[in-house]
């Protein structure tokens, strides 16, 4: 088959859905499929098939930065179909009505259409504009065969506000780089918390903070350990003052952005790998990277994307935002050898359950049953 993802936003950044459709596109590929790329703006050489289709603009949307396409030409879409007759569809959502509404729309009759739901809003007003979308893009969702959301609680806001029955499969991950990674030999023998996340007011770098402060100070915790902060973003240089301006340059580390080649070798050196994201998520991928490779406990925000991954461990779930109880939490982890050893088989048992080979296959098998019910109507 030839497959093509469609994502409005650039394929240049290695955030959650781009991750997730360059694990499926790999997976399809190796199984012998021809996958395809249609994005906004990228600049990507290290992938084939990247067609990127849209000059696109920054925006802030549900707590993230991610670029938008302007108009895309019929034109261009046309040269793209004459090009590569496409089997498969596979459309990221919600999407935009400049860019993947016209591919959907432009596609041929035969061509399946499929949609994934990635978001959860964290706020009334991306709640209402994705509402609103609905009857922007009414015309292209009727085209959709399938409509899949990577969580419960995705599920339930895209049935809401797409008024349609999504299926719930789970985002995949490539686990085999994170179960076989080793610790970096700078951090194998200390006692380490990792955070590996962008550094975003969502995502909770500043909270984490804020309990390693009182964790410290307040709580007069002598114990040597070490924060690894890795990652990129707007915060960086408010945490970098934090750290100065509360006195925790012994244990902090502000390592910058970590490339795929090395974070499974970061999260193998975290003792305790914590994400306080306070919403907006709709699954957990990170988690499930964290559960993989940590030789320790993970520790995440208490909010609907994450608490669907982490079901079997809620005493692992927190409150971010509650300083006192989320240092009190981290401590009793590092005091604590024992109990981080006795979640990893669990946490790594629960990881695999969403491996690519898993998922992967569960799509193939729906998107040939679907090819066969469109043609056979034709």
């Amino acid at each position: 088959m030839k497959i093509a993802y469609v994502v409005d936003d650039t394929l240049d950044k290695p955030d959650g859905v781009q991750q997730y459709v360059l694990s499926v596109g790999e997976w399809m590929r190796k199984q012998g499929h021809e996958v395809h790329y249609i994005v906004g703006q990228s600049a990507r050489t290290d992938i084939a098939n990247v067609h990127s289709v849209a000059w696109n603009v920054p925006v802030p949307f549900n707590g993230n930065r991610l670029t938008i396409p302007l108009w895309v030409s019929k034109r261009r879409i046309r040269q793209l179909f004459d090009a590569y007759d496409f089997d498969v569809l596979h459309v990221q959502m919600p999407y935009s009505p400049l860019m993947a509404h016209r591919v959907l729309r432009m596609a041929a009759p035969n061509v399946v259409r499929v949609g994934t739901f990635h978001i959860l809003p964290n706020s009334r007003l991306v709640d209402y504009m994705t509402r609103c979308l609905r009857y922007v893009v009414r015309g292209s969702l009727r085209q959709l065969d399938l409509v899949y959301a990577v969580s419960d609680a995705a599920k339930q806001f895209a049935d809401r506000a797409f008024c349609f029955s999504a299926e719930v499969l789970p985002n995949a991950i490539r686990l085999q780089p994170f179960l076989r990674a080793k610790p970096l030999p700078e951090y194998e023998k200390s006692l380490n918390v990792v955070y590996l996340n962008r550094l975003v007011p969502r995502k909770g770098p500043h909270l984490l903070l804020q309990a390693i402060d009182y964790l410290v100070h307040d709580l007069a915790y002598k114990r040597r350990f070490k924060v690894l902060v890795c990652g990129k973003g707007e915060m960086d240089e408010e945490l970098r003052s934090y750290i100065t301006d509360h006195q925790l340059e012994d244990y902090v580390e502000m390592l910058g952005f970590v490339p795929e080649k090395t974070k499974a070798r970061y999260l193998a050196s975290a003792d305790i790998a914590i994400y306080p994201s306070t919403g907006g998520e709709s699954f957990g991928i990170v988690l499930l990277e964290g559960m993989a490779a940590a030789r320790g406990v993970v520790l995440a925000g208490n909010n609907p994307g994450y608490s669907c991954v982490m079901k079997p461990f809620p005493d692992q779930l927190l409150d971010p935002t509650d300083t006192a109880k989320l240092a009190a939490r981290i401590r009793t982890y590092l005091n604590n050898p024992t109990k981080r050893r006795d979640v990893v088989r669990a946490q790594r048992k629960l990881a695999r359950q969403y491996d690519i080979d898993e998922i992967g296959e569960k799509l193939l098998q729906a998107y040939k049953h679907a090819l066969r019910k469109r043609r056979s109507v034709q």
